[in-house]
């Protein structure tokens, strides 16, 4: 199965985070893709369904996969995961605080992330830090 999302940049160059309503963990806007969605629509779409904002322009992060990103589903359903990410610095729209999907949506400084963040998220975030360029907002 894949799964799309993204690391969102405000112009103070902090990424967003989401608290999980399912988990209560921390991570990154995201989900699975829909039948006759592309990679990058998919990122769009979870990260305005979770957040409200509305991303202009996606580039490519990376991609996951492997015996890491499998998982069993509550009813007993088994997938090998491939996660794509993205990086936006470009979005409209307003920032959804909370709602079905998200306990609480907030931007955080790279130096400062929250401290439970979900497990899957865990590599995501330090392959973010040790990119020797991270993005600048201008």
């Amino acid at each position: 199965m894949v799964v799309a999302g993204a690391f969102v940049f405000d112009k103070e160059n902090r990424v967003l985070m989401q608290k999980r309503s399912d988990n209560g963990q921390w991570g990154f806007p995201g989900g699975f893709m829909e039948l006759g969605e592309n990679v990058q629509d998919t990122a769009k779409r979870e990260v305005y369904e979770e957040t409200g904002l509305r991303l202009e322009e996606v580039e490519l992060f990376g991609i996951y996969s492997g015996p890491q990103y499998d998982k069993t589903f509550s009813n007993g359903d088994q997938v090998s995961l491939v996660l794509i990410s993205f990086i936006c610095k470009k979005y409209s729209g307003e920032l959804i605080e909370s709602n079905e999907e998200s306990i609480q949506n907030k931007f955080y400084s790279l130096k400062k992330l929250p401290e439970n963040i979900f497990t899957e998220h865990k590599m995501l975030v330090d392959d973010l830090l040790s990119k020797k360029q991270l993005p600048i907002i201008g």
